[in-house]
């Protein structure tokens, strides 16, 4: 049997995110100085071939899309002022290839056609053109676009839900290890939500990433989620964190599921008790 060094067990164990007693202040010193999160401390083991699924749940302002936004290492949330956020072991010190983030804002380039968006980030790499743009076709289709009629198409021919696609498919080419979704889908209808949700686990069981998805709707956290992450009011402190078993159905069917019914009720009464706590 081969035995592995120290070194490359620590390696192996590392965690793929940690956050360390992590507070954020902004305008520290002056009269407007405010805390957006206070002694968030967590780990997310690293799963190779898998990747964890989390999601974040949390009231309004209570600092989830400043967590995504530290682990992107994106100014001005980005560095803590306190407490350390690590990635694969390391401090973060800025952007990195191996994290890719997904606003709910549709973030496509509108001079650029739905291939050259997706195939951005190639071509930042340097990859060469007929490479890229192959790549970039394979996910427009994987993404559930058409290549012959999506293509070519600018970002104001399409619609909120196709923007969406495009967006995960310029991140998702990429194949960062972390993806950041800062609620990606807040802005679709119900039913093109739904489609969206199914989409993403495909997607991400196929890319064996560690996500990390902020949310408003509870629905949509206990459904995609592997674990549910729940921030108290501000300044957001981490105070739940409740694994969920692995759904095998689809969006449309869950909602019948009655544990998935008891998951999202006993989440809707912690929800209910941190909105109704004075900051």
């Amino acid at each position: 049997m081969t035995r592995l060094s120290p070194l490359a067990t620590e390696v192996m164990s590392k965690n793929i995110v940690e956050f360390k007693g992590v507070t954020k202040t902004y305008n520290v010193g002056s009269r407007d100085a405010f805390t957006a999160i206070s002694d968030v401390t967590f780990e997310i083991e690293d799963l190779p071939g898998k990747g964890e699924f989390i999601t974040v749940l949390g009231p309004s302002g209570c600092g989830k899309s400043t967590v995504l936004r530290m682990i992107a290492g994106l100014d001005p949330q980005h560095p803590p002022t306190s407490g350390s956020v690590l990635v694969s072991g390391t401090p973060v010190m800025g952007p990195g290839p191996d994290r890719g983030m997904v606003f709910q804002d549709y973030t496509s380039f509108d001079n650029r056609t739905v291939l050259d968006n997706v195939a951005f980030g190639l071509e930042c790499r340097g990859i060469d053109r007929a490479t890229r743009h192959e790549k970039a076709r394979e996910w427009i289709q994987r993404v559930g676009l058409n290549v012959q009629s999506d293509a070519g198409k600018f970002p104001h021919e399409l619609s909120g839900g196709m923007r969406q696609r495009v967006a995960i498919a310029r991140t998702l080419i990429l194949h960062p290890r972390i993806i950041l979704m800062d609620e990606p889908f807040g802005a679709l209808d119900p039913h093109t939500r739904q489609q969206m949700q199914d989409l993403l686990i495909q997607l991400w069981n196929d890319v064996e990433a560690t996500v990390f998805f902020v949310t408003h709707s509870i629905e949509e956290a206990v459904y995609l989620g592997d674990r549910v992450f729940i921030f108290s009011r501000g300044p957001g402190r981490l105070q739940h964190q409740i694994p969920i078993p692995r759904s095998t159905v689809p969006t449309h069917e869950i909602h019948r599921d009655p544990d998935y019914q008891r998951r999202v009720l006993e989440i809707s009464e912690i929800m209910e008790q941190l909105e109704s706590q004075k900051p």
